[in-house]
């Protein structure tokens, strides 16, 4: 049997988008099979178990600022030595919750606040920036996150953006309840309902496309 590494180029491609339609479409189900979890995590903010760490809210301009500088307080995060449970937790969190964000590919997830990705943004951003406070406490992370604290307290000042606000701003986390984002309103989001189809379309061309050069492969070999 070929290795993967001599299959013609066509299959290769195909291999590639199945795999991307597979896990677009594990996401979904992942958040379809949570509605009943989902609904309970979008009454309030306030009304899930408390049990976890809390999470201090995030305004929407420094939720716009902090998205870009969210790779790096991440990898700073997972290098840092001198941890503890609090600290993993709420790191944990902002990598969990980020992922069911859709890793903030979808449009306007970030900035535009009817998105129904858009406040489970404002949770795993809101995490990443309580992970970086607390590292301005560690030995050794001391000094690199407060140059990062610096940076943004920078640019929220240069863009006027802190005291912006949205319907999200003023609601607080807690690293035991994971925020899903409202799949119905994706219906009613234009972007996010056009991103959905269109990977539902590439999903399906991918599996057509695999299919047929998996075909011909064996009639070739045949």
């Amino acid at each position: 049997m070929a290795s993967l590494t001599r299959l013609p180029h066509g299959l290769m491609r195909g291999i590639v988008l199945l795999k991307s339609a597979i896990l677009l479409l594990v996401f979904y189900l992942i958040c379809a099979l949570g509605l009943p979890m989902e609904a309970e995590a979008h009454s309030g903010g306030s009304s899930g178990s408390h049990a976890g760490i809390p999470i201090p809210s995030l305004s929407h301009g420094e939720m716009a600022v902090i998205a870009p500088y969210y790779g790096r307080i991440i990898a700073l995060a997972l290098s840092a030595s001198d941890t503890n449970e609090s600290f993993r937790r709420v790191l944990n969190f902002a990598q969990i919750q980020r992922a069911y964000c859709l890793w903030g590919i979808m449009p306007g997830s970030v900035g535009d606040e009817d998105s129904p990705f858009n406040e489970c943004s404002h949770a795993y951003l809101a995490a990443a920036k309580l992970a970086l406070l607390q590292m301005r406490t560690m030995k050794d992370e001391m000094v690199p996150a407060g140059d990062l604290v610096s940076e943004i307290d920078g640019a929220l000042v240069r863009n006027n953006l802190s005291l912006i606000l949205c319907q999200f701003s003023n609601e607080g986390f807690n690293t035991a309840d994971l925020i899903r984002p409202r799949l119905a309103g994706i219906i009613l989001h234009a972007k996010s309902l056009v991103a959905t189809v269109l990977a539902l379309m590439t999903a399906g061309a991918a599996l057509w496309w695999t299919a047929r050069l998996l075909r011909t492969k064996l009639d070739t070999v045949n």
